[in-house]
């Protein structure tokens, strides 16, 4: 398990390698409203269940992802 993955926020740039998009990609979704950010301090950051909730957007499943897979 990489670092990545016990935190709680990301920052924009991690939380595209994780869903294997571009920074430009992932700047378009949190524009459009299909991916919260939360602001701390000045700094922008992306909360894990955020990146969650937008593949189960996608999947069209309201159940939680398995983090066993």
């Amino acid at each position: 398990m990489s670092s990545t993955e016990k935190r709680v926020v990301l920052t924009i740039e991690e939380a595209a390698q994780r869903l294997g998009i571009g920074r430009t990609t992932m700047y378009a979704l949190i524009k459009a409203g299909q991916i919260r950010t939360v602001r701390i301090g000045r700094l922008h950051r992306v909360p894990t269940f955020s990146l969650d909730e937008y593949v189960r957007s996608l999947l069209g499943d309201s159940t939680p992802l398995d983090r066993a897979a």
